[in-house]
Order: C-alpha cells, then structure tokens, then sequence
C-alpha cells in the first residue's frame, strides 16, 4: 500500500495538501498517535476498501510523533509498504505573513510569538525534514498552485511537465498579486473604458479583445513581450522552478490585462503543455 506521511512548518500548505489528496482518492486521517500508525495502516489494509493509498499527517501537534516517529516509519516499511515522507516549508517571513492573515496562535508554543514559535518548530522537526524523501517549498505557491503541484508529484507527471505555467490578469488597484514571478504593467495601451460600447465588456468579448490586440502599439509591445518569455521560461525551468507564476496588470484588471493575458496564454500553449490563464479582478469593476 502507498503511504503518504504529510508533516513540516504550521503554514505551509499541509491542509491544502490533504485535502487535494482526499479528493484524489487517498485515505487521509490528521494527527493520529504515533503508536497507532502501523495498526491503522494494518486496518485498512484489511479493510477491502478501495482507496489509492492512506495519508497520515504528523506534526507538532502530536507531541508524542516526536520520540517513536523512525520506529513507526520503519515498522510500516518493513511490512511492504511504500512510505513517502513529504516535508512542507516555506520562508520565515511567508510563514509569519500566513499567520498574521489568520490570526491564528504557532501550535509550538501557546505563550510565544509567532517568529518564536517558528523557531521551536523548526528545531522540533529538524530529524524529520532530513529523513524526508521530497521537501516542498510553497513560499511562492498559492492554494491552487499548490494542489496542483500535490496532484503532479502523486500522479507522476514532474518528468512529464516540469514547469507549470500560470498567466493571471490583475487590476493595480487591488494590489499585485503577491505569487507572481514575472510582474507586466500594461496600463500603457489603449483603454477601451473609454470607448461607449466597450466598457461595459471585459478582454474576453471579441469586441474589447480586438481593440486591444489590433493596436499598434500593442503589436509591437507583444514583438518584444513574447520573445522575452521565450527566453525566460526555460531559463527558469532551467533552475528548478516547478512553478511560474506570469502577473500581467491594468488599471482595474477587466479590460486590457485579460486581452494580453489571453493572447499570451495562447502563445505559451503551443510549447507549454501546462499554461492556465485566470483572470483574478475581471469582476470587480469596469475600468
């Protein structure tokens, strides 16, 4: 039986985890006592259930994973099965931003600070994270990023795809999207807001799309941008990135951001395989 054990840094996208793996068909079950980890596996294997495999998530929460978590994982090896350790971790400063957004206290210590507890934690689990057979960095990963990559590494598809693309309109006015990688200001090419018929659309009607692309000046913006990415994608494959993030920006997100993040989008797909466009603020006005 496949064994996925999920554990690191509080923050850094284990839930997220679970709950793509769940979805995907694994049996998952947080915070179980260490003593019970082989019978549980035992039980399931007995089961006749059919589930790809079972997910155990350990952590600082179970005080006691810490003193027999080796014993465990070599118990469960030794009786057949593939145990996977999954090790999730992000930058200090990513961490304590994660936690600030929730407001919620570091598990590590109920009397510490945040940056405290990180510290603790990271003592804590410093055996763990070298005994780990894949260590994941979700410092530059939002939700979806996130479980897609999950959904890759369990599936097998990394060798496959090696770079996942993903190309997100933006209005400047609700901020930049703090995932991005490679940051486009495109405020510069003509504002169909401005045009009657057109501002009640969006970059994705044919009308507003071709306002924006038929342009001039968005011709020979698009001669420089895209021979640019050409050379930037594999260069950032070239460095291990799993994921790339392409934030492309107007002033409200609704009109000429979603024209070039479409046509861009376009372009990466015919050498690409994984490129995604979303469009994060299309709904939110009209400029």
């Amino acid at each position: 039986m496949r064994i996925i054990v999920i554990s690191g840094m509080s923050g850094s996208g284990k839930s997220t985890a679970v709950r793509a793996l769940e979805d995907e068909g694994f049996y998952c079950i947080d915070n179980l006592p260490i003593r019970l980890f082989k019978s549980f596996v035992e039980l399931i294997g007995k089961s006749g259930e059919s589930f790809k495999g079972v997910v155990l998530v350990a952590d600082i929460r179970g005080r006691e994973f810490f003193k027999g978590y080796e014993s465990a994982f070599h118990k469960i090896s030794k009786a057949g099965h593939n145990v996977e350790i999954l090790f999730f971790d992000a930058l200090d400063e990513v961490l304590i931003r994660r936690f600030s957004e929730t407001r919620r206290r570091h598990p590590a210590d109920d009397h510490s600070s945040v940056t405290e507890g990180i510290r603790i934690e990271r003592a804590q689990l410093a055996g763990l994270r070298q005994m780990a057979t894949r260590l994941i960095d979700t410092s530059e990963f939002n939700v979806h990023q996130l479980k897609d990559f999950i959904l890759r590494i369990v599936r097998g598809e990394e060798s496959e795809h090696p770079l996942m693309v993903e190309i997100q309109s933006f209005g400047f006015r609700y901020g930049i999207p703090l995932e991005s990688s490679i940051v486009m200001d495109v405020r510069f090419l003509p504002n169909p807001f401005f045009v009657k018929e057109l501002k009640a659309g969006s970059g994705l009607d044919d009308a507003v799309r071709d306002y924006v692309i038929d342009n001039v000046v968005t011709a020979e913006f698009l001669d420089y941008f895209f021979p640019l990415l050409d050379m930037l994608l594999p260069a950032h494959r070239q460095e291990g990135k799993a994921y790339l993030t392409i934030s492309i920006g107007c002033t409200g997100g609704r009109h000429r951001s979603v024209a070039i993040a479409e046509a861009t989008g376009m372009h990466l797909q015919t050498k690409w395989p994984t490129v995604r466009t979303i469009h994060r603020d299309i709904e939110k006005g009209t400029t």
